[in-house]
């Protein structure tokens, strides 16, 4: 039998080095602790633990799985908020009281809940690996869809009933069955027949994000901001509005508030799509700055393969991480205690290559069953003291296409999102051009620049104005300021309160950024005839611009009214 030999913290030691394999999950001690192998030498066998190891002594047994670190898969995880290791915590609450002891445990879905199949094959059908067997209603928002988990010929009689969740559902002629649930290491993403190259973008509602820093599905983004630039409050956002089917939250080392917020919200929240709650879509994974640091390490890949399940039905699931620098500390803290050489700031030197394993985990896919699903990953990331130059940032940029970096100051003035535009980039346009010419309009891309180009002109001219004041610019480029600000107020800042202004459909961007550029030309025009700029900014056009995403939804035809008001404002001045 394998005892522990030694213990410091997460990380245990034991001598019996011929019984245990690498990766492989076992329980340790008396009260059966969970925990992963995760060295093996000559000499003893390091095992990283999920849970406190206070009160442990050396000599307590080690129990073997042979296995390696997994999580249970199937109906029920939808609507349902779990650890880092995939424990309900809803189940061990109701169980356990709200205070978990160590080595509580519970099993990932709920055992005694019936779902009613409808089978899609028959008996003596010969299926393929990945192919969808039989559907059933798992919320009123999305239907669960049963796929084989191997090739073979179909021995059992299906007959749509409802079944519980160890019930054999499929039996094949080979003698292998299958139930409603299955393991899967975390690991290891799950296979499928081809990645496809993405050129549909993931619509989030944010104007600055679908306009100027567009992801598409199956593509990653980076969110880097200091403390209180809003990084919890976007990635809230884009969960509520982005056109993901499913949505995998995982809070990753944050504050147990914001993910009782969440929780809080999403119930309350219909979704657009269905006119459900947005819970009965999401799954929220719970990794509390208190919680024990190995289990935050595991927590983003619990979450992934949550994802990837979902994936595999044919479904685009979004994955929200906040965040993936206390992810990097919990690696940090781990290495130190497994007395590894440090790389810089302390960080392990592995840093890259285990953000590189759940970056890339992003994917367009086509399913084994012939379907289209996507990962699209959004993760957020703390930089101390908001130095863009620090390992975990500097090394996440080199994984994702669309980097959102969140500025401070923008936040302190309450301007919502507070993406900084001119630090943040996308590499997803080139592949979005081709969708934004069928399905919006040939000339949206030449808006986004126009805008753009605009924003970029008055950042150096107002180098120019801090030094000597706006009095000595041409009227030119005083039209160019105001522009800029009927942008970045009229356009990139949202209000998250406001009913027409939270979420907001690409045409209508599209129309609004046409509105701004036709005043824009139009008062170029008037300059070009020597009227003054102070008389155009007198007709107060441009209030008049900023206010339109407050009062125009859906009713695009309204946006004419308002080239009207232009046309009218600007014929007045003499």
């Amino acid at each position: 039998m394998s005892t522990v030999y030694w213990i410091n913290g997460p990380i245990i030691k034991s001598k019996d080095v011929d019984n245990f394999m690498m990766s492989e999950m076992v329980y340790v001690g008396d009260k059966k602790i969970m925990g992963e192998v995760i060295g093996i030498d000559k000499d003893f066998v390091t095992i990283q633990v999920y849970e406190s190891t206070t009160s442990m002594k050396v000599g307590e047994s080690i129990e073997h799985t042979g296995l390696s670190l997994s999580v249970e898969l199937g109906p029920g995880l939808l609507g349902n908020i779990y650890d880092g290791i995939g424990r309900p915590l809803k189940g061990l609450s109701e169980t356990y009281g709200s205070y978990l002891d160590v080595g509580q445990s519970m099993r990932t879905l709920p055992e005694d809940k019936e779902w009613h199949l409808h089978y899609l094959v028959s008996k003596g059908d010969s299926v393929k690996r990945g192919q969808v067997l039989a559907t059933f209603e798992e919320t009123g928002s999305i239907e669960h869809r049963l796929c084989s988990t191997q090739d073979g010929v179909i021995a059992s009689e299906c007959v749509d009933k409802s079944y519980k969740l160890d019930e054999t559902v499929i039996a094949f002629e080979d003698g292998n069955s299958m139930t409603l649930s299955l393991k899967w290491p975390i690991r290891h993403s799950r296979p499928v027949k081809s990645r496809i190259d993405a050129k549909v973008p993931l619509i989030t509602g944010q104007r600055v994000i679908d306009t100027f820093f567009p992801i598409v599905k199956g593509g990653s983004a980076a969110i880097p901001g200091g403390f209180g630039a809003g990084k919890t409050m976007l990635q809230h956002q884009l969960a509520k509005w982005c056109d993901a089917d499913i949505i995998v939250y995982i809070g990753c080392g944050e504050r147990g508030n914001e993910m009782a917020q969440v929780l809080e919200e999403f119930s309350e929240l219909v979704d657009p799509k269905t006119g459900r709650t947005l819970l009965e879509r999401t799954i929220l994974i719970a990794n509390t700055s208190n919680m024990p640091v190995a289990a935050r390490e595991a927590s983003i890949y619990t979450g992934i393969t949550f994802a990837e399940y979902y994936r595999d039905m044919g479904y685009h699931v979004a994955l929200m991480a906040d965040s993936t620098s206390r992810w990097a500390e919990a690696l940090r803290e781990l290495s130190g205690r497994l007395e590894e050489m440090p790389a810089e700031e302390g960080f392990p030197a592995y840093l890259a290559s285990r953000l590189a394993q759940f970056y890339e985990r992003s994917s367009f896919v086509e399913t084994l069953n012939g379907d289209v699903g996507s990962i699209s990953i959004i993760g957020a990331i703390s930089p101390q003291g908001a130095d863009f130059s620090e390992p975990v940032t500097q090394n996440t940029q080199r994984f994702i296409g669309a980097f959102w970096a969140l500025d401070k100051s923008l936040a302190y003035i309450r301007h919502f999102p507070s993406i900084n535009y001119n630090q943040s980039y996308s590499e997803y346009l080139v592949q979005l051009r081709d969708w934004y010419g069928e399905n919006i309009a040939e000339d949206y891309l030449e808006y986004r620049q126009l805008l753009l180009s605009i924003l970029n002109e008055e950042t150096s001219l107002m180098e120019i104005v801090k030094l000597i004041g706006q009095d000595v610019l041409a009227d030119r480029q005083k039209l160019v300021i105001e522009i800029a600000r009927v942008i970045r107020v009229g356009y990139l800042q949202q209000n998250a309160f406001h009913k027409f202004d939270s979420s907001v459909s690409l045409p209508k961007q599209y129309e609004m950024m046409k509105l701004i550029a036709y005043a824009y030309n139009k008062s170029l025009e008037l300059l070009k005839e020597q009227k003054p700029m102070n008389a155009i900014i007198e007709t107060r056009i441009f209030e008049e611009i900023i206010g339109v995403k407050y009062v125009i939804d859906t009713d695009l035809d309204e946006f004419k009214t308002y080239y009207e008001k232009i046309d009218a404002a600007l014929a007045s001045i003499d």
